[in-house]
């Protein structure tokens, strides 16, 4: 049981009717997992409305109730906390909750519109080998040194957030590696948490069916690195043309990376194929097993990140060579004389660059064969964005379905197409079943030709309506390869 008074600490707080000096059992914001002595906090949401459940709450057993707005009518025995943002109390409250986990370990942010999975894993990866004890928080997955705790977002509720970092604590975590998205910050699950440095890889169009402009997504984003304090890092991209602008007015001390711009920490790309590249990282040569300019990217991050952290090159570098490709993120599959490439790619950029590095890798003999579509009840304008992008670098491009939701799969394919230049629309075909896509393309693939099935990439699944369906590119490439 935990004491109100305490957990209030740090709350922008407008009124309290009741008493403060109570115990409680748990916090929830969904009132059907309230129970007797609970706290209930109503969140304003986009659809939903927690105000609308507080007699619900009560009635389950809430003995305390915390809102934004004024409750006229008050039931006995209950308190009522009024409080100016109830996002940013749940955030704080669940902090206190949980003794402050964040100010117990170092906590590494990385925000960006690309790289953010593969770069917290590459971190979480080299500072295992540092023999650190670790954390990870990721789309792909939660690990608490090797222990794997299924991940549903990209940055999880505040509540879910402080219990896991609690258990980082309890299981001597010294470093926590995690993503945070546009809408993380945005919804304020990562307000009042103490991260030690904050990461910016890049800046593109995404996630503009729920931001309104981009420039509001970047100053989403910029609010996460303004958010650093005095005692903090920023590790900034200054290649990405945001990234000076993300360096302004934060309080942290910042370094910066870069591969083609003056910066604190580079990188030279010396040799590339498809089987990783030569790295030249402060003038000694490292071989990497990841394939791509973004990766260089993403492993320039990772060096930069323990060096500020003052560890020395002769302990980082042996351990570069040794840092491996994250599921579903340019995930190479050899069969016979073809290779297959699974990504999780879903923006105009990131897709342009897994083209632009697969057609620098393969020899203008060897067909590029892609396989693309676009998730439905999302950002509608970078359809015929990707449609034209996939289209103009590809040999062959067949367009297809990617958890539609409640959208028409082809409809969407309609959309992607509408961005498709004229001279390259003989190169596109409509194949809306995901699987028989994958297939054919297999099957038209001629020696040495290589095939990318982008977009979806670790996710086990296909999202139609309110259905996941069990679906795996990985796993219907390599059949679709074999039976060829």
């Amino acid at each position: 049981m935990k004491l109100l008074r305490d957990i209030l600490y740090g709350v922008n707080i407008v009124s309290v009717s009741g008493s403060t000096e109570i115990n409680f059992n748990k916090i929830e914001f969904n009132s059907n997992k309230i129970s007797k002595n609970d706290l209930f906090i109503a969140i304003k949401g986009n659809r939903v409305d927690g105000n609308m459940y507080i007699s619900d709450a009560i009635e389950n057993g809430a003995k305390i109730i915390l809102s934004e707005d004024l409750v006229t009518k008050l039931t006995k025995d209950v308190t009522y906390v009024i409080v100016r943002d109830s996002r940013a109390a749940l955030a704080i409250i669940s902090s206190n909750y949980y003794d402050n986990p964040t100010s117990k370990f170092k906590l590494i942010g990385v925000t960006g519109t690309n790289g953010k999975t593969t770069t917290t894993t590459l971190m979480y990866q080299l500072f295992l080998l540092l023999n650190s004890k670790v954390g990870l928080i990721s789309t792909n997955k939660i690990l608490i040194n090797n222990n794997v705790i299924e991940s549903t977002h990209t940055t999880p509720d505040p509540l879910s957030l402080n219990k896991i970092f609690s258990r980082m604590v309890e299981d001597g975590v010294e470093f926590c590696f995690m993503e945070v998205s546009s809408h993380a910050i945005d919804q304020k699950r990562i307000h009042g948490l103490c991260f030690d440095v904050g990461v910016f890889t890049n800046l593109s169009h995404d996630h503009l069916d729920y931001h309104n402009s981009f420039k509001e997504y970047r100053d989403v984003k910029k609010k996460f690195i303004n958010s650093l304090s005095g005692d903090s890092i920023a590790l900034i991209n200054v290649d990405d043309k945001n990234g000076v602008y993300m360096t302004q007015n934060t309080k942290a001390k910042t370094f910066r990376y870069a591969l083609k711009s003056s910066s604190d920490f580079s990188l030279k790309i010396l040799e590339k194929d498809f089987n990783g590249m030569k790295l030249l990282i402060n003038g000694f040569e490292v071989w990497s097993k990841l394939i791509g300019e973004f990766n260089a990217y993403n492993i320039l991050a990772t060096y930069s990140l323990s060096r500020a952290l003052n560890y020395s090159d002769e302990l980082i570098l042996s351990k570069i060579s040794s840092l491996v490709s994250v599921d579903g993120r340019f995930e190479k599959i050899s069969y016979k004389n073809n290779i297959g490439v699974i990504d999780y790619a879903h923006s105009p950029d990131s897709i342009q660059k897994i083209l632009e590095t697969l057609n620098d890798l393969k020899n203008k003999k060897e067909q590029l064969i892609t396989v693309i579509g676009c998730g439905g009840d999302r950002d509608k304008a970078k359809r015929p964005l990707m449609g034209k992008i996939a289209a103009s670098l590809s040999d062959t491009v067949i367009f297809t379905s990617d958890n539609p939701r409640f959208e028409d799969p082809e409809s969407i394919i309609v959309q992607m197409e509408t961005g498709v230049d004229e001279n390259d629309m003989s190169k596109v075909l409509k194949i809306i079943d995901r699987r028989k896509a994958i297939e054919f393309a297999c099957q038209i693939a001629k020696e040495n030709d290589v095939i990318l099935v982008a977009g979806k990439g670790h996710e086990k699944y296909q999202v139609k309506g309110n259905v996941k369906e069990a679906f795996d590119d990985k796993e219907t490439l390599i059949k679709s390869l074999k039976i060829k």
